[in-house]
């Protein structure tokens, strides 16, 4: 087998490896229910027989901080609400704690009127600790144990129905699951929702419809609205009578603390920025149950191996097609399957990863760009040793009409003048055009640049990749050779403009060049062995001018303070003032060449 097979089918492995990896652990659960939140969880229209009185800030005003009242006020709440046989509710559920006795009359009315009404639930509170026991296979650690049970003072729990009112919160703290019953000594408790829920199915006369659930008693639910989406009645409103008792008529009414300081608000997945609270969240889990808007993750196992298939076609499919173009619309159409299917499955009540395959086939689809990117550079660079190859033959013969040229390993010791250019934007530009079109924008910049070289007698060094070194004065001498080298500069920055132009009209890309220029001594020679050498210059002054190069902007041309000296007269700058230079323990001053006269 080829090495390129065996590397492909290893990076296919890999890939695949991993796409089973994240549908089984869990690794991007939080950015996974982000999305899925965005994807599922949309407003919609709440059951009108569901209504909230609420404790907010309008009762609180007027009757004082809750932990100051007696049960009075619930027993004058259940007294109105059912005063009128034919306008009862089918449930009035109470989202609050009723632990402890507090005015021995006011709390046996208030449990009076609860036994009077036959549906009326009380919430209690599940308090979980972290139970260790010891057994044959060693230490078994229990997180969520119940402990300990808070129910309503004894009267109460005998003349209503209760249910716990805890909250299931996501890793990420949003509120996206809820539960089912939990076993306490014996007892079988509902939740609050559950409680109310049951008591709807016995209203309407329906069989209730548990939800499937996992790990136990939970399953997933999907809001109906967000904060305000269902009626809320402020609870003073509602006692003083300014609220119908019509209003109520065959309704399933949750009552419960409606103001920020009650601490009873929560995170939930309808809504992102903004809490939502407790009562409201409870509300839209019995709406939940009432319309089968529940749901349970998928297995982790069977997607993991569908993810496995998928990724696995697709990154054959990219080795085989090789065209950018095609793999990224395959790559968006599968995506958009992906959340089509999620969207589908979600509706029958199951719940897939969203994240996986679109995370992992992007990945995929940036490794097979990056590596035809690779490709692609390494053409690039045979393409750039090419032109080496046209330009040496006229570097030679300008060399060998002065006479005194040897071609031997070896150098000298001269002043020169010394011009880096790179092209800006070029990396990100060659990724998206064709490689054909990249090699006929390198073949322009090429063309300007040794055109701009060769106009002011200078010498064409190399091409490094999409960048270019020149030296003046080297390997023959050049009269007034540093300030043709400025002029080379400016040049090449003239006629960028106008190559700019056309590519924009032809490709609708642009690019423009950093240039830096040096003066000072290197030695220039001809550096590597009998069958294979490049004349070019090496030394301090070449290295400071490469770095003057790499620290300009975009279009910018930076000059030595030594250049600037020797053509001050003939050129107008803008002083940039001392820079540090990588490799360099001294800062170099620095010019900003604007206009050569």
């Amino acid at each position: 087998m080829k090495a390129d097979n065996i590397r492909k089918i290893t990076v296919i492995f890999l890939l695949a490896v991993t796409a089973f990896l994240l549908s089984t652990t869990g690794i991007l659960y939080s950015a996974d229910k982000a999305v899925a939140d965005w994807w599922y969880q949309r407003p919609g229209k709440t059951n009108a027989q569901i209504k909230i009185i609420g404790i907010d800030e309008k009762t609180l005003q007027a009757y004082g901080d809750m932990k100051t009242w007696d049960r009075g006020i619930w027993a004058d709440l259940l007294e109105f609400l059912y005063r009128e046989k034919e306008y009862v509710p089918m449930a009035t559920i109470f989202d609050i704690m009723f632990i402890g006795e507090v005015e021995k009359e006011t709390d046996q009315r208030f449990a009076e009127n609860c036994k009077k009404a036959g549906n009326v639930v009380t919430a209690v509170n599940t308090v979980y600790e972290t139970l260790v026991t010891k057994k044959q296979q060693g230490l078994v650690v229990e997180e969520k144990h119940i402990g300990m049970v808070e129910y309503p003072y004894e009267s109460l729990r005998e003349a209503s129905y209760y249910g716990y009112a805890n909250t299931l919160q996501d890793r990420d703290g949003y509120i996206r699951n809820a539960t089912t019953t939990v076993s306490y000594e014996g007892e079988e408790i509902d939740s609050l929702a559950l409680k109310a829920y049951r008591l709807y199915c016995e209203s309407e006369g329906i069989d209730p419809k548990l939800p499937q659930t996992y790990e136990g008693n939970k399953f997933g639910f999907t809001y109906s609205g967000q904060s305000g989406a269902y009626e809320i009645l402020s609870l003073v409103d509602v006692l003083e009578g300014k609220v119908p008792v019509q209003a109520f008529s065959h309704c399933m009414v949750f009552v419960g603390a409606y103001a920020p300081g009650m601490q009873d608000a929560y995170n939930v997945a309808i809504q992102k920025g903004s809490q939502m609270y407790g009562v409201e969240i409870h509300a839209n889990i019995l709406e939940a149950l009432i319309e089968g808007k529940t749901n349970q993750p998928v297995s982790k196992i069977i997607f993991g191996f569908a993810a496995v298939v998928v990724v696995t076609a697709f990154s054959f499919f990219c080795y085989k097609s090789k065209s950018i173009v095609l793999s990224l619309i395959v790559l968006f159409l599968t995506i958009g399957a992906n959340f089509g299917l999620g969207k589908f499955l979600y509706q029958q009540g199951q719940v897939m990863n969203l994240m996986v395959l679109p995370g992992v086939l992007t990945v995929t689809f940036l490794y097979f760009l990056a590596e035809g990117y690779v490709a692609e550079s390494i053409r690039r660079k045979k393409v750039v040793s090419a032109f080496k190859k046209y330009v040496a033959p006229q570097v030679v013969d300008e060399i060998s009409k002065q006479g005194d040229f040897k071609i031997v390993l070896g150098g000298e010791s001269r002043e020169v003048a010394v011009l880096f250019v790179d092209i800006r934007g070029f990396t990100p530009m060659s990724e998206s055009l064709e490689p054909q079109q990249v090699v006929e924008i390198l073949n322009e910049y090429l063309q300007l640049t040794t055109e701009s070289i060769f106009k002011n007698g200078g010498t064409l060094d190399k091409f490094i990749g999409d960048a270019a070194m020149a030296v003046f004065n080297a390997p023959f001498d050049l009269e007034d050779y540093i300030y043709k080298a400025v002029c080379t500069a400016r040049d090449i920055a003239a006629g960028s403009q106008q190559l700019e132009e056309r590519l924009i009209k032809r490709f609708g890309k642009t690019i423009s060049f950093g240039i830096g220029v040096n003066c000072g001594r290197a030695v220039v020679g001809n550096i590597g062995c009998d069958f294979r050498m490049d004349y070019t210059a090496i030394g301090d002054t070449v290295n400071t001018a490469a770095r003057l190069e790499s620290n300009a902007k975009k279009g910018q041309i930076l000059i030595s303070e030594q250049v600037y000296e020797a053509v001050k007269e003939r050129v107008e700058v803008t002083e940039i003032g001392e820079i540090p230079l990588k490799g360099k323990t001294k800062g170099v001053f620095v010019y900003q060449l604007d206009k050569v006269k």
